[in-house]
């Protein structure tokens, strides 16, 4: 019998052993099996200061504290610019993530990921690529041509490290304060950072499995996830998936038993199975 236990807006992980099946971005998971995915190691404590151009403000410091400070004055000034760009970008997040019902968000998260990363940006790839910001900021130019070189599979992201917050405001802003290969590149980032997320939570829910014949701290490591998540990107799953982890985690159910230990005892696995086809059927 399958159990539902994840589900994830973004293909990834095309085999394990948990024998998951990967459709539409759902998964499911064969009881007692074990996944067997290594684990990837993310960077940490990320901050905002190490995701741009830095080699910009670089100096040698051979030159004298005159050529010194001028670097310091470049880097000042591109964090200044970032950051006004993302405040503005914030600002109309907030309008627009309160004007739309969950559906309509969606759906608008649809269409944006489309443009950056679907069919529509590949059919307009090449006026993608000629694009140049409306500036004569030397940093704004040189990170939109950083970025293009990179979706293009040349040299680095500029993005590389940012936030999952900050990069959705990149990704998701039309505002047209980036370029659609500048929210490319963020959106490259933001999947790059979820798949690193997505391996070691399962491997944590191996671990787990293998000690306690159950999964629910996954299913909390996946609710705490969710919640992090800009509203924009949490309408990219199922209505109602917060609620249905929570019930994951209150059942606190133990495979090896075939027995629910928390919120609803002697609850069989048959029992539990069939509760959750007749919601999503409902």
């Amino acid at each position: 019998m399958l159990k539902r236990y994840f589900v994830m807006p973004l293909k990834f992980l095309e085999s394990c052993a948990v024998q998951a099946a990967f459709v539409l971005g759902r998964v499911w998971i064969k009881e007692n099996d074990v996944v067997t995915i290594n684990t990837i190691s993310p960077n940490s404590n990320l901050s905002t200061t190490n995701t741009v151009e830095k080699t910009r403000s670089a100096t040698n410091v051979d030159t004298g504290t005159a050529v010194a400070t001028a670097g310091q004055s470049t880097a000042v000034s591109t964090l200044s610019t970032l950051a006004r760009q993302l405040s503005e970008a914030s600002t109309r997040a907030t309008l627009r993530d309160s004007s739309l019902s969950f559906k309509e968000l969606g759906q608008h998260a649809a269409r944006i990921a489309d443009e950056v990363a679907g069919t529509h940006y590949y059919l307009n790839q090449d006026k993608n690529d000629a694009e140049v910001p409306d500036t004569d900021d030397t940093y704004l130019l040189a990170r939109a041509l950083k970025a293009t070189a990179f979706v293009n599979d040349i040299g680095t992201n500029p993005f590389h490290g940012m936030s999952r917050d900050q990069l959705s405001l990149i990704i998701y802003d039309e505002g047209g304060e980036f370029t659609v290969n500048e929210r490319r590149a963020a959106w490259s980032e933001s999947y790059r950072q979820e798949e690193v997320w997505r391996r070691q939570v399962i491997q944590r829910s191996t671990d787990e499995y293998n000690a306690t014949g159950k999964r629910t701290n996954f299913f909390e490591q996946i609710l705490e996830h969710y919640k992090s998540l800009p509203p924009i990107e949490q309408t990219q799953y199922p209505e109602g998936y917060a609620s249905d982890l929570q019930q994951d985690i209150n059942f606190d159910f133990k495979y090896l038993t075939d027995k629910a230990e928390g919120q609803r005892k002697f609850l069989s696995l048959v029992e539990f199975l069939s509760q959750n086809a007749l919601k999503a059927n409902g």
